[in-house]
This record gives structure tokens, C-alpha cells and sequence, in this order.
């Protein structure tokens, strides 16, 4: 049985490529299998290298890795994109029927299946269907049951009539017979089915889903890739529990309807990327003086500028930690996996009313576009708590009012949260303004006045850093003195490197750091290792800066900024070079 392989398909832009990658991974999530995705697609709506690539194998997978052993090519260029990662066992599937790639053949031992599959398309009812004929092709060669891919296609096309769906199945079997008709193959793989039951999901979707199952009842956005999918799937979902979502005319639009709603009292945010993070700063400064709670997602792209909007990069850290005219406090989460996307939302909503700020769940491209199979189990419902903070009623508000009976919403407190009422409150009328203002949320220039309302915001973030578990997670040989420290979505990279270091005979410690603010001290643990490593996918190392500044070290930096994530093995690879461990095979050579 093959334990891990590797599946693309690509070509240009509208023809497909992401549907047909969406139900092959359906198919072999729902056989049981484990599925992990990656995405190269130009920022444009037709034409432009695009590809979608499966990783898949009875066991977990959390990293792509350089290896392609079978690829679906509509167009020449595809191959030429590949061709680092294709081996000698690799089966290109194309179709030398039509012009663009009637010349070709497959470079070097590689099998090459020439597959007619627009005509094949056409005998099952429709040309748009090549794509599902190589499918087929490919359930033949890596010998997964066609039967598998039913499920998917059925739903996929079941609101298009049960026709379509049957010519979609015809389509199938048609380049799957081609196969078998034409090629005596006798191929290495061969793709295990199981009775595992699995979710399929991206990062956006996860933060949808964790915006729901926290309570969230409102959401305004404006479409911004790779942001667009939380939003997608927030409209039709969170009507169903009487929310609402809107799409605003822009994203500074987007986030004054959220502070809105959120001060109406409905757990409420948004999401967007770079581009609208910049325009979102001056209300961001808005929620954080008001004490408004609202969650906003930053699913952070190539920038600065427009940049590359659809390709990977973590270079939002410095606005997420020090956006914003004066100063602003503030959370800044940063899930590491799909999966912790939907956790740290439920988080940060919670954070978020606890302590009356504004909270960042800081994303990036590379958990958006990515799918990725889980137990249902990992999104256990049950264990979902709801804090909605230092709320108050008919019954304690009293404890909050002035002598005259007004009700205080920025009383100054030992913790830095003041009390919060809920509009139609008994007594609890209150105004709140983005001036400075006193405790019942009148403008003040008193300078007294000033520093208390400075400093009871500031205590919100210290009582955090007493109250709250901000530990960052830890694997690998906790004794060694490798230390490797990173963020967000390196981890699942990092977690398979870790493996591929050990076969080397190399140890590391990994730190993963999922509360970039409060942040936890990393100085005794960087006091206690001889090499320290900071993993990011930006220029500078931005990270690396802020945690030289925590514990005044140096650390060593593995960046990567070309616009892709990182692999395993590339990883791998960067690390021993970042603590001087050179290959004996190196040295020979």
C-alpha cells in the first residue's frame, strides 16, 4: 500500500483546477483518508499558472513536501512548474489531443498517459467535464476505487439534477476504462481505504465555524483574498442562530458596522487582509478607547501594497502588534493549524468581552487555502465555553453608578475592566466617545483624568498576562539545546521536519507561540539552549525581532519570503544549515 502520496492538477486559470482538487480531496477524506492541500493560483480570474495539490495517506499529514507522484497537466507549463518535485516514478496525465500539448512526451523515466479527455468529456455529455475524465484516469492508476468518487461528485453537482451527476459518473468511468484499456500499467501506488470518518476543512471555514459556536451574530466584511472564505462561509450558516451578515461598500465601512453591532451587544467582527487591515486602523483605535469587544481577522498575503495577493506570507506582525495612532492595547492570537483556527476564534471572542478589547486572529494564506482532515471529535462542541465578561444588571448595577445615579461604563479598576452594560439595561444608560472621556464616557482634558483612563486600559493586558495561560506549545526532544521558536502555520511543517531530522541523527526542541500579545517570556528558555532559531515567512524576521528584544539575545533566522510556505523537507534542510550541521555526504562530495 502506498502510506503517502502525492496528486496535482493544473493549468491555467478557469479551467477548473480548484473544483477538480476540492473533490478528489473530498473523495479520499470520505475513503478514510487523511488529506492535506496546497494552492498555486495567479490573482486573476482567467488564465495564469494555476495549481491544487493533494497530500494524502492513512496517517496524519500536516506539510507539503517536495514530491509529485501523479500529475493531471492540462497545460505544458504545469509540468514545467513541477518538474523539481516529479520523479522517475511520477505518471503525468494529459491530453495529447489537444494543441498545447500534442508535442509533448515525459521527460526522463516518467510515464506519461496520454488520455483523450475532452473527447471522452464530450461522449459523457459535455467537454467541461475533461477534468472529471482525469479523475478517473487517476482513481485507475493509483488504484483508488472509483466508487469513492462518487460521493464527492454527487455532492458537488447534486443541486444541478441528477443528470448532471450521472454524466459527471459517466465522465469518471470513461477515463478510468481509457486507462485500462489502452496502458498495461503496473503502478507503485496504491491508495488504502479505511472506515475512519473525517472533517474536511480550511482555516477560513474553521474561523467561521468558531465564530458561530462562540456566538457570534454578526459579521460585516468586504471581499479581500484569501480573507473572502469566512465570510462565504458565515452567509447561510449563521442566519440559521439568528445572525446576520453584510458585505460593506469597504472594509472601513466593514468595521464600523461590527463596532456597531458589537456595541448593541452581539458578539460581532470581521475579516480581511493587509490591504484592509491599513484602512480598518483608525477604528481600530475606536473600539480599543470606547472598550468595545470585537474580533478581527487578519488572513495575512504578500504585501506591502497590493503585493501578491494570492500568494503566502506573515508579514502583518508589526501592524497587528503596534498598528494604530497612540497606544492601543490589544490581543493578537495567531493559530498554528486549521483546526486551531476554530479554537482560537472561540478565544478570542471570549477575550475579547472579558476584557473589552479588540482582539487580532492573525491568519495567513497558507492555513486559508489549505484543507485539511480532522476527526470530528477535534471540534467537540461541548467543550465550547462562553465568557461574555464583567457584565452587569437591574440587580449590580448599583454597585456602578455615581451619587447621582449615572452609570459608570469606563470606571476605573484594579483589573482594567470596567463594568459593561447591555443596551436596554435598567439604569444603564451611558455614552461612550473616541475622545478621552471620564468614567461615565464624557470628554475630559483633565490630565488626571487622562493618565487613570491610560493606565486602567493598559491593566487590562497585565491582569491578562496573570490570569490567562499564554504558554507557548512544545514538542520534540525537550532536551535538546537546538531550540527552534515559530508562529502560526510553520508548526505543521515544523512537526514533520522534526522527523526528518531525527532519521539524521539531529534533535531539536520546538517552540510554537500561538499569543503573540500578551506574549509569554521566552528568556529562561532561550538562556538554557546553545542555538536559538526563529521560523517565520517574512523578510525581516519580525518575530525574531520582538523576541530579541524580550530577552536581549540573539537568535539565528530561517526566513522565507518568495511568496510560498514552507515544506518539510525544505525545512529540514534550512534548520541544519542554521545550526551548522553539515551532511557527511555533503563533505565527501
Amino acid at each position: 500500500m502506498t502510506e503517502d502520496l502525492n496528486w496535482a492538477v493544473g493549468g491555467e486559470a478557469g479551467d477548473g483546477i480548484d473544483s477538480t482538487g476540492k473533490i478528489f480531496a473530498q473523495a479520499l477524506s470520505r475513503a478514510g483518508r487523511h488529506v492535506f492541500t496546497s494552492k498555486d493560483f495567479a490573482s486573476r480570474i482567467r488564465g495564469g499558472y494555476t495549481a491544487y495539490k493533494v497530500r494524502t495517506s492513512v496517517d496524519r499529514v500536516e506539510s507539503v513536501v517536495d514530491r509529485l507522484d501523479i500529475l493531471i497537466a492540462l497545460t505544458e507549463r504545469t509540468v514545467e512548474e513541477n518538474m523539481d518535485e516529479l520523479h522517475d516514478d511520477s505518471i503525468i496525465i494529459f491530453d495529447g489531443e489537444r494543441s498545447m500539448m500534442s508535442d509533448f512526451q515525459a521527460p526522463g523515466e516518467m510515464f506519461g498517459l496520454d488520455v483523450p479527455l475532452k473527447r471522452l468529456a464530450e461522449e459523457a455529455g459535455g467537454a467541461i467535464m475533461r477534468n472529471i475524465v482525469a479523475l478517473g484516469a487517476a482513481c485507475e492508476v493509483s488504484d483508488f476505487p472509483i466508487e469513492n468518487l462518487d460521493e464527492s461528485l454527487e455532492k458537488r453537482f447534486g443541486n444541478k439534477g441528477e443528470s448532471i451527476v450521472a454524466n459527471n459518473k459517466e465522465a469518471a468511468r470513461l477515463g478510468q476504462e481509457y486507462v485500462q484499456e489502452e496502458y498495461d500499467l503496473s503502478t507503485p501506488y496504491e491508495l488504502e481505504t479505511t472506515d475512519s470518518d473525517y472533517v474536511l476543512l480550511n482555516g477560513d471555514e474553521a474561523i467561521g465555524m468558531g465564530a458561530i459556536a462562540a456566538g457570534c451574530r454578526f459579521y460585516a466584511g468586504y471581499p479581500i483574498t484569501p480573507a473572502t472564505d469566512v465570510m462565504t462561509y458565515l452567509k447561510g450558516r449563521i442566519e440559521r442562530f439568528g445572525g446576520n451578515v453584510v458585505q460593506a461598500e469597504d472594509e472601513l465601512s466593514a468595521i464600523n458596522m461590527a463596532l456597531g453591532a458589537a456595541r448593541a451587544g452581539a458578539r460581532s467582527m470581521t475579516a480581511t487582509s493587509g490591504p484592509g487591515i491599513d484602512l480598518m486602523a483608525e477604528t481600530f483605535g475606536l473600539v480599543a478607547t470606547s472598550e468595545t469587544p470585537l474580533v478581527i481577522a487578519d488572513v495575512m498575503r504578500s504585501g506591502p501594497s497590493t503585493g501578491m495577493p494570492t500568494k503566502q506570507e506573515q508579514g502583518d506582525l508589526n501592524m497587528a502588534l503596534y498598528g494604530g495612532h497612540g497606544e492601543i492595547p490589544r490581543f493578537v492570537l495567531a493559530p498554528s493549524s486549521v483546526s486551531e483556527c476554530f479554537w482560537k476564534t472561540v478565544e478570542a471572542f471570549n477575550l475579547a468581552e472579558q476584557y473589552q478589547t479588540p482582539v487580532y486572529i492573525l491568519s495567513d494564506l497558507a492555513m486559508a487555502v489549505t484543507e485539511q482532515t480532522f476527526p470530528p471529535e477535534v471540534f467537540d462542541m461541548d467543550e465550547v465555553e462562553i465568557n461574555r465578561g464583567k457584565v452587569v444588571d437591574e440587580d449590580s448595577i448599583e454597585e456602578w453608578q455615581d451619587d447621582a445615579g449615572h452609570f459608570k461604563p469606563h470606571a476605573i479598576t484594579e483589573d482594567g475592566v470596567s463594568p459593561r452594560a447591555f443596551p436596554g439595561t435598567e439604569e444603564g444608560a451611558h455614552m461612550s466617545t473616541g475622545l478621552e472621556h471620564d468614567e461615565l464616557g464624557r470628554r475630559t482634558e483633565s490630565t488626571d483624568m487622562r493618565i487613570e483612563q491610560v493606565d486602567k486600559r493598559n491593566r487590562k493586558v497585565e491582569t491578562a498576562r496573570e490570569e490567562e495561560e499564554l504558554s507557548p506549545r512544545e514538542f520534540g526532544d525537550e532536551d535538546s539545546d537546538n531550540l527552534v521558536v515559530s508562529w502560526g502555520s510553520n508548526e505543521g511543517a515544523l512537526r514533520e521536519a522534526i522527523d526528518l531530522l531525527e532519521d539524521d541523527g539531529v534533535d531539536i526542541r520546538v517552540l510554537s507561540v500561538p499569543y503573540l500579545f500578551p506574549r509569554p517570556d521566552l528568556t529562561e528558555e532561550f538562556e538554557r539552549a546553545e542555538e536559538v532559531v526563529v521560523v517565520e515567512c517574512n523578510a525581516t524576521g519580525q518575530f525574531a525581532d520582538v523576541l530579541e528584544h524580550d530577552t536581549l539575545q540573539r537568535v539565528q533566522r530561517v526566513n522565507k519570503y518568495n511568496g510560498v510556505r514552507f515544506k518539510a523537507d525544505e525545512l529540514a534542510g534550512e534548520l541544519k544549515e542554521a545550526l551548522g550541521i553539515v551532511d557527511e555526504a555533503e563533505v565527501q562530495a
